[in-house]
């Protein structure tokens, strides 16, 4: 991943040609990454951002040990304590991969930073958009009568890649 600097001028120059830019914020890591987040985001407006939005940890099958075995490496005295706030947001386990949760999270602590996060973003004034995109009409658009059934692609030896323009 690019440096945070990096990341910055990129967004400053996205802005500076007229090119909308929104932001994830991701992942939003209990006592890791989580207090820095309006900061984050302050940084994000002053270098162009419009709009944002963020992801709170995830941390689905493989990842999860990898993640906390480099959690005890590079922060052993918070190690447990981010583990179980992970766990507050993801009623009572590691990972959920429920749709309706597993970017935000639940509890009282997901609400905690969605609550802060959305204040933020009205603070920075990130929470619209602009340029040739704020005024966007999709009131025309119309779920289509007749979905025509899907094609798979043949890459190598693996299929059920669906074909996105057929």
């Amino acid at each position: 991943a690019a440096a945070p600097a990096r990341r910055l001028r990129t967004i400053r120059a996205l802005a500076d040609a007229g090119i909308p830019v929104r932001v994830s914020v991701s992942p939003v890591i209990p006592f890791v990454t989580e207090p820095e987040l309006e900061r984050v985001l302050e940084a994000a407006r002053g270098a162009g951002a419009v709009s944002a939005d963020y992801v709170v940890l995830r941390l689905p099958w493989e990842v999860n040990p990898l993640f906390q075995q480099w959690l005890e490496a590079h922060f052993p005295e918070r190690a447990a304590r981010v583990m179980n706030r992970v766990r507050d947001m993801r009623g009572g386990k590691d990972y959920d991969s429920d749709f309706s949760k597993r970017m935000q999270g639940e509890g009282v602590w997901a609400d905690l930073i969605r609550q802060r996060f959305v204040k933020a973003v009205d603070r920075l004034g990130m929470n619209r958009t602009s340029g040739r995109f704020a005024e966007l009409d999709t009131s025309q658009f119309r779920k289509p009568q007749v979905v025509p059934p899907a094609k798979l692609k043949q890459c190598g030896n693996a299929t059920g890649q669906l074909d996105l323009f057929s």
